[in-house]
């Protein structure tokens, strides 16, 4: 899959040119910012490829074109509506757009169904022309049925149309999605094959974009043909000889044959049980299931059949990611498989279901910071369905002003997770870190210290973990919340009350305002008003833990 970049990018202007049409369209882009995007290609994370991709295609989209750009999954981990219509649509968005795909997190769910019935309603799809590309390299995770609305929008739209790229995805994995392109009239392009998207950027960047080409010339009447049978080759693929024909979830890529004996023009690409009548000449014709690929050279005769047999001498390999013995699966759970031939490995969440080349196959299994490593042997014609433990227990952190008050819900919430055990040097080794209240860690077993911060007020409290168990941890900070209020103020700065042997006192936090609002420990403090001609006034405060405390500076 070596040059996929330059693949996507030529399937998604493949997408944008030919449903954009002749004249100016209004379009949305819908581009998958899940997590799973961190995956890499070529050891290069997808989500650079489709970043570069969409700035090298917008500069190629007529600039009277109405292009507006939306994601999903790129502002929360586990939300379902965490969708966003970023650029609305509008002439002229290519560096608006570009800029936006760069600014994008990816840590989120694939609400993709509910993405791309808010892209057409954006475009109002029931009153005008409205055309939604969707990039994606995952399946719906959010209970959506992309089929069904793509139904839906068809029937009810005026010219409703979803163009789907499903990049990196398996054959079977885009029979799943390409409903939603087949069910509005629109095209699905498997962003797996470089050459084949090569070509199709070269034809559409050739072809004029908004004027269309003159009415050919009426052809002479064709003499009559001899008769050709209804399908002429009839390829059958298998997992290990002697194996049942492979009709569910495989695929066939199709290319002319050069002199050489290498791929020359792309044909086609099909899916499932194939037929087709082929005319007479050399081919090279792919077969692949999952992982696994094999291809061999097909000589065309007229009036010949052909039942060529492939053997993709491959298993099935079936792996539940489990955190501990007796658990349920983690969907979370990312499950990498180094298998026999790979340029490099495969990323899958969850369940796994995945045909491989026959071999060892090494499966890592990452949940949280748990890590396990296994070598699967796998025979050609076989399923090995298997549990991997990752051997983790899981922790829910919480801050509270004070044990039994009230638990500490807004910003500045962050929590650090690090070994117990100091090095020589008295530092702790960091293992992670999450932010906001209800922060969950899952964690193989250690001793460990958490480090919780509430804006001013820092707490650590040891704790251990046991693979299976699932804990609580509620620190308590033993603070308040202190508010102040300097009228006039160009900055406000909050000390300690007490002065060290030097007279000096410690500085806490400020703020460049005339309102400063934070948690901080319960104690005495000193707060001191600057404005801007330098002159300064200062206050005393006192704050109890799990109250609030006000003070004006003036």
């Amino acid at each position: 899959m070596a040059g996929l970049a330059r693949g996507v990018a030529a399937a998604i202007l493949l997408l944008s040119m030919t449903t954009f049409g002749f004249a100016a369209n209004k379009v949305i882009i819908i581009l998958d910012a899940s997590g799973s995007m961190w995956a890499q290609i070529d050891g290069k994370p997808k989500l650079e490829i489709a970043r570069e991709s969409l700035r090298t295609v917008l500069q190629s989209v007529p600039t009277d074109d109405e292009i507006g750009f939306m994601a999903y999954g790129h502002r929360e981990k586990g939300s379902c509506d965490d969708i966003q219509l970023i650029v609305p649509p509008q002439a002229g968005s290519g560096s608006a757009i570009s800029a936006a795909a760069d600014s994008l997190k990816f840590l989120g769910k694939t609400p993709l169904t509910a993405a791309v019935k808010q892209a057409a309603e954006a475009l109002k799809y029931t009153e005008d022309k409205a055309t939604v590309v969707l990039i994606t390299d995952g399946l719906e995770t959010c209970g959506g049925d992309p089929c069904a609305l793509g139904k839906e929008l068809e029937a009810s739209g005026v010219d409703f149309t979803a163009d789907v790229v499903g990049f990196g995805l398996t054959a079977d994995e885009g029979k799943q999605i390409a409903c939603l392109a087949d069910n509005t009239g629109g095209k699905y392009i498997q962003a797996s094959d470089e050459k084949a998207l090569q070509e199709a950027l070269a034809e559409t960047v050739a072809a004029p974009a908004h004027e269309p080409a003159p009415a050919p010339a009426p052809a002479p009447a064709p003499a009559p043909e001899p008769a050709k049978p209804d399908f002429n080759f009839l390829p059958i693929a298998v997992l290990a000889e002697g194996g049942d024909p492979v009709t569910d979830g495989n695929a066939w890529e199709i290319y002319k044959a050069k002199p050489d004996g290498t791929r020359g023009d792309y044909v086609g690409t099909e899916y499932g049980a194939y037929k087709a009548n082929l005319e007479p000449g050399d081919y090279i014709v792919v077969a692949s299931d999952g992982q696994a690929k094999t291809e061999q050279k097909v000589k065309i005769e007229a009036g010949q059949v052909y039942k060529p047999l492939f053997n993709l001498n491959a298993g099935m390999l079936i792996i539940h990611p489990r955190p501990s013995e007796g658990a349920d699966v983690a969907d979370g759970a990312a499950v990498v498989i180094e298998y026999p031939g790979a340029d490099m490995p495969a990323t899958f969440y969850g369940t796994t279901k995945a045909v491989l080349p026959a071999g060892d196959e090494k499966v890592t299994v990452t949940i949280g910071q748990g890590v396990a490593t296994e070598t699967i042997p796998l025979a050609a014609g076989k399923t090995v369905e298997k549990d991997i433990i990752a051997g983790v227990g899981h922790v829910v952190a919480n801050a509270f002003y004070t044990s039994g008050g009230d638990k500490a819900d807004g910003s500045g919430i962050g929590f650090k997770v690090v070994k117990a055990k100091k090095k020589i040097d008295g530092t702790r080794d960091e293992v992670t870190y999450a932010y906001g209240p209800d922060s969950k860690f899952d964690l193989p077993p250690d001793a460990y210290v958490l480090i919780a911060t509430v804006d001013l007020a820092v707490v650590e409290q040891p704790f251990t973990v046991k693979v299976g168990e699932s804990q609580d941890l509620k620190i308590a900070m033993n603070a308040g919340v202190l508010a102040i209020t300097a009228p006039g103020a160009s900055k406000i700065e909050i000390f300690e009350a007490q002065k060290d042997m030097n007279g000096n006192r410690k500085s806490l936090g400020y703020a460049f305002d005339q309102k400063y609002q934070a948690a901080i420990p319960a104690g005495d403090y000193a707060v001191v008003s600057e404005k801007s001609d330098n002159s300064s006034k200062e206050g005393n405060v006192t704050v109890r833990a799990g109250e609030r405390a006000e003070l004006t500076v003036q």
